[in-house]
């Protein structure tokens, strides 16, 4: 007996479940990448070790380190230039991609955002890393793109937005 030889059984696709399961379907990702990149931003910002320019833990000897096997070596000179001042930017920037993509306001771009941190990483940081999937800054990069194209359906701001106009043009 198939499925649809049960019409008293109502199906998935037609039920208030499926539909609340498609509306929430990237929240766990927004809720993952979200804390994931707030925390590594404070992370960066309240370690005194990362944020020098030399010594142990620090971004210039994490950059000196990685330049020579980097896919753009010339991202890493650009990051040398300043070590400290490209760490609190990255920080900041970590920071503020996590709080738009949780709150869901201008989800888009932050995940685009997101999407760059993570690309810069990956052709920097971990470029070297055997086998690739060992490194996680590619994966991070990927794990952007439903948001990119999907941006967040509820709940967000963005959602609250959209409702808000639409109520005001009606």
């Amino acid at each position: 007996m198939t499925r649809t030889d049960v019409p008293d059984v109502p199906r998935l696709s037609d039920s208030p479940i499926k539909e609340q399961a498609v509306r929430h379907a990237l929240l766990p990702l927004r809720i993952f990448l979200g804390v994931t990149f707030v925390y590594a931003g404070l992370d960066k910002l309240t370690d005194s070790a990362f944020l020098s320019a030399a010594g142990e833990g620090s971004i210039g000897d994490l950059m000196r380190g990685v330049r020579d096997t980097s896919a753009v070596p010339a991202l890493v000179d650009l990051a040398l230039k300043a070590p400290v001042g490209f760490a609190v930017v990255l920080a900041i920037g970590e920071i503020l991609v996590g709080l738009g993509t949780l709150a869901g306001l201008l989800t888009r771009i932050a995940a685009v955002g997101g999407a760059l941190i993570s690309l810069s990483l990956w052709l920097t940081v971990s470029w070297a890393v055997t086998p690739y999937y060992y490194g996680n800054d590619l994966i991070y990069l990927l794990a952007w793109t439903p948001l990119i194209l999907a941006g967040a359906a509820y709940p967000s701001l963005d959602s609250l937005i959209r409702s808000r106009r639409s109520r005001r043009r009606a």
